[in-house]
């Protein structure tokens, strides 16, 4: 798919014949926030070089999702639980996250996050910043040490494309209003599934099959584009 729209440079209105958003659902690590989760958990473990190899291929499209998380998971066997409230303390989101939150909240719209990282974590940073859906994975854990497994499914593109279809769905919202933003080959078809999907300084492969990219670091600058407005926060 070729580019249709860089963000950090003016042009029409990605809604402009729908209004705003009814529905925004972003990727977490290296989208919402500035971290990926997975390797700030890893330096508890001594694996973060390992990890970070890994999770760099598989955002690529080099390797499977669920198997590379997996791989990824089990050099966190034996790290204590306690790790979550080190790393949820070091979390710092992407410039312009709270903005948007706010802006589609503002517009009277509805904000989700889908991740591939894990809902020990996402959990509270949804409640900190008022997020409206989450989905996440969940880590093993026994006697407060984690196993290196992960429970449950594994939120894979497929199941971001599913989240994204069922809160529209029960929010009412037809698909021209939602928007995915991502980061990852794993983020590609549910921006596909969006009425308007943003490669979020994405990576290479990401970028030549979605529509639109914002290629600066800021949330905020998808304000405007998207028919909404910081003033009404």
């Amino acid at each position: 798919m070729s580019v249709t729209r860089l963000l950090d440079e003016p042009g029409v209105p990605l809604l402009s014949r729908s209004g705003a958003p009814g529905l925004v659902v972003t990727d977490v690590d290296s989208t919402l926030i500035t971290q990926e989760v997975i390797e700030e958990l890893a330096d508890a473990a001594g694996t973060r070089e390992r990890v970070a190899e890994i999770t760099a291929r598989a955002m690529n499209g080099e390797l499977d999702f669920a198997q590379s998380l997996r791989k990824r998971v089990a050099t966190l066997a034996g790290v204590p639980t306690t790790v979550f409230t080190q790393v949820l303390a070091q979390i710092t989101p992407t410039p312009g996250a709270r903005e948007l939150i706010n802006a589609v909240h503002g517009a009277g719209g509805k904000f989700g996050v889908v991740s591939g990282g894990f809902e020990e974590v996402v959990a509270p940073l949804a409640a900190s910043l008022g997020i409206d859906f989450y989905a996440a994975n969940r880590l093993e854990a026994i006697d407060g040490v984690l196993t290196g497994r992960v429970l449950g499914r594994i939120v894979t593109a497929q199941v971001k494309v599913e989240c994204l279809r069922q809160w529209a769905s029960s929010l009412g919202v037809p698909r021209e209003r939602t928007v995915a933003i991502g980061d990852g080959a794993n983020d590609i078809p549910m921006m596909n599934e969006a009425g308007v999907g943003i490669a979020f300084c994405a990576k290479p492969a990401v970028r030549e099959q979605v529509g639109v990219q914002l290629n600066v670091p800021d949330l905020s600058l998808t304000i405007a584009p998207l028919g909404m407005s910081t003033a009404s926060q």
